[in-house]
């Protein structure tokens, strides 16, 4: 039974991997292409990066197979126990799910090539104002002088958002003069539009949400380094990658300034540790 079962997590692995070829074009995969099996949580700055290395590499073509990290995992799994591969031989060149407990998990299989994790966006948290509003607050600590400010969170309850909220108006010390002042939505979306129709006079979101509706609100504060466990996003080299040296080039360009540089526009901050990490 083991066996058989084991067989058919091989075949659902090869059938997905087929699907990955089929559904982004890679029914012609040449020696100059890169896949990046990734989570579509990671779509916006990962498609920038690739663009930003296919311009400064016109010679590769970065192809990206999106799909939840259950399923990442358990694809690369199966086409890492088949037996069919061997190093150099496989069609995934690199992983960048959206969060990094799976690379992880990958690493302590062997899926992933030991030390070539690249953390390369940090997800900081931004007080923002409708873009109209002269007036505003320029620092999260500025909300606990204000006795009339409503401000727009994610509920602690129910999402990430919110629990980080909650952990930096702590760790400020100004969670108990605000607490009664809270907007708790139930998303990020929700967040936006309390601010958007003046149900809340600020909010706080996550820096790359905010940047997305950069035509509507503005970022007045941005959070300090350490204030909260950072969300930090990482790639890896697959395995079975069939280019090292590529794959290799491309893990070092996620981390340099021309790329970080695109990334600090759609609203991330440089991990920690990672060049420029203090500039930015």
């Amino acid at each position: 039974m083991k066996s058989r079962a084991r067989s058919r997590l091989v075949e659902r692995g090869l059938l997905s991997l087929v699907g990955l070829c089929l559904g982004i074009g890679l029914t012609n995969v040449s020696a100059a292409d890169l896949i990046i099996a990734a989570s579509p949580s990671m779509a916006v700055p990962l498609e920038a990066v690739a663009r930003a290395y296919e311009a400064a590499h016109p010679e590769t073509h970065v192809k990206l197979y999106y799909d939840r990290a259950l399923d990442l995992r358990r694809t690369i799994a199966a086409i890492e126990n088949d037996g069919r591969h061997f190093l150099g031989s496989g069609e995934v060149s690199l992983v960048a799910p959206g969060g990094d407990e799976l690379i992880s998990r990958l690493e302590q299989k062997y899926y992933v090539v030991p030390g070539t994790r690249r953390p390369y966006v940090e997800v900081p948290l931004v007080l923002v104002v409708p873009e109209s509003l002269v007036e505003a607050p320029t620092s999260f600590e500025a909300l606990a002088r204000s006795q009339t400010m409503r401000i727009a969170v994610g509920d602690p309850q129910l999402t990430t958002l919110g629990q980080q909220t909650k952990e930096l108006l702590t760790a400020l010390g100004i969670w108990p003069d605000v607490e009664s002042r809270l907007d708790r939505a139930t998303d990020t979306r929700a967040v936006l539009d309390h601010v958007l129709s003046g149900q809340a006079d600020v909010g706080i979101l996550f820096g790359p949400d905010a940047a997305q509706e950069s035509q509507r609100i503005r970022v007045v504060a941005v959070s300090e380094r350490g204030a909260v466990r950072p969300i930090v996003h990482s790639i890896a080299m697959e395995r079975f990658c069939p280019d090292r040296v590529r794959c290799a080039e491309f893990l070092e360009f996620v981390q340099s300034q021309e790329a970080q540089a695109v990334l600090a526009r759609l609203g991330y901050r440089t991990p920690q540790g990672n060049p420029d990490s203090d500039k930015r």
